[in-house]
């Protein structure tokens, strides 16, 4: 494969971006080499500027379930923008977007659109100290919410990519509101509980864990923290921004019948286009302005293109839920043939999936948490990831971060994926 304008534009964006990439996540840092350009993508595939065309399991890390450019999402924007960009008004698309994702996720009767998931996990959080008049939250070690800065403790994502436990510039004051505890651990949970249950405003929890690599919930975990919620008067929030419209139509909330107070969405729900939402039970919501005292705001929220693409999205998911049964057939062909592969070559693997999510973590460890997810040979995943973007497999550049399939992607895409980790492990 040719990188030398990918090498080039590389060069010019250090010099004007903080390391070049306006996300940690897209960073290669932890990989080696310099990350590629890309100039377009179609169905399950990107074409870098150098021209080299990848399989593509990052999918916009997550939005993407669809594949790109997907034509009922394309036209839902052509109209959209036919009409304008951003009025900072209502629209008839807001009130269809709240209507349907009410209708779908079990525990939403209200909801409100904002721009990321970091901004919805944010004003869910403050919306249920509001609700609630208590401080502290409780969330899980190796889980991401976002960069909200009481939230920047102990979490996964690019945070664990880089090495780094908790962020330079969050007060001290603000990380103190915060309890982390391991994930999966319901001895924990009681502990904290225990000693500090009428304090405790909100826990926010991925119920699939996604930013330290893909991390299913243990049996009882998720009903543990709905029991101790409903028991301390403390609001349940799960973040299912990655999770949400992605491993069952309802979210994580539906695969698992564990019903939460709030939600927070994104990445599906935008169709590819910046989007994010909270929402839950009315009387929780009824908190937030106008209604209540808890302040929330933003200029480009419901924006109309973000609005119809999420439409789109979300419309041809309800109308074809097959499309969840292909990608548990491609997610599970997948898990056994790179697992197949790694023990044929004598490699410790550990591959985690639910769904569409899959994680190849380098241990021979189960991984239900952090310290699990945390023993992996992230030298090895690094000789692992060069080998398989040169087949032109694009993978997440962190063993920390969790792969995505999409509806576009094949029988044979799967095969072809699998053809390449054998050769990878073959030669690592």
């Amino acid at each position: 494969m040719k990188h030398s304008q990918s090498r080039q534009l590389f060069r010019r964006a250090q010099e004007r971006i903080p390391g070049g990439v306006n996300s940690p996540a897209r960073a290669f840092k932890s990989v080696g080499g310099d990350p590629p350009f890309i100039a377009r993508a179609e169905g399950a595939r990107l074409w870098d500027v150098d021209g080299n065309e990848y399989l593509d399991y990052v999918g916009s890390w997550g939005p993407m379930l669809l594949g790109h450019r997907h034509p009922a999402v394309i036209a839902a924007l052509e109209e959209a923008l036919a009409g304008g960009t951003s009025f900072g008004a209502p629209t008839e698309r807001e009130v269809e977007m709240a209507e349907t994702i009410a209708a779908l996720v079990p525990s939403i009767e209200t909801v409100r659109l904002v721009n990321s998931g970091t901004e919805a996990t944010m004003s869910a959080l403050r919306v249920a100290r509001g609700f609630t008049g208590r401080e502290l939250a409780i969330k899980f070690e190796g889980n991401y919410h976002g960069h909200v800065d009481s939230l920047l403790v102990k979490a996964g994502s690019g945070l664990a990519t880089l090495g780094i436990s908790d962020s330079a510039g969050v007060p001290a004051g603000f990380a103190a509101t915060t309890i982390p505890l391991p994930y999966n651990s319901v001895a924990a949970v009681e502990r904290a509980f225990r000693g500090q249950g009428e304090k405790i405003a909100a826990v926010i929890v991925e119920p699939v864990v996604g930013n330290m690599g893909c991390v299913p919930p243990q049996p009882g975990f998720l009903e543990a923290l709905r029991a101790f919620c409903s028991q301390y008067g403390a609001v349940l929030i799960f973040d299912e921004v990655m999770t949400g419209f992605r491993v069952a139509l309802g979210g994580a909330q539906e695969r698992f019948g564990v019903t939460p107070d709030m939600t927070t969405l994104g990445k599906v729900i935008g169709g590819g286009l910046p989007v994010g939402a909270f929402g839950g039970r009315r009387e929780i919501m009824a908190a937030a302005a106008p209604l209540g005292p808890v302040y929330q705001a933003g200029t480009l929220s419901g924006n109309p293109a973000a609005v119809a693409a999420g439409l789109a999205t979300l419309r041809l998911l309800r109308g074809n839920p097959h499309i969840y049964a292909k990608l548990e057939a491609l997610g599970a062909r997948l898990q056994a043939g790179v697992a197949a592969a790694a023990a044929d070559a004598g490699a410790a693997l550990t591959v985690n999936r639910v769904g569409s999510m899959i994680t190849f973590f380098f241990t021979g460890r189960d991984v239900c948490d952090w310290s699990g997810a945390s023993s992996s040979d992230t030298q090895k995943f690094a000789q692992f990831f060069r080998r398989m973007l040169e087949s032109g497999i694009y993978l997440p550049c962190s063993q920390f971060e969790a792969a995505f399939l999409c509806a576009a992607m094949t029988q044979e895409d799967i095969d072809r994926t699998v053809a390449c980790a054998r050769r990878a492990f073959a030669d690592m």
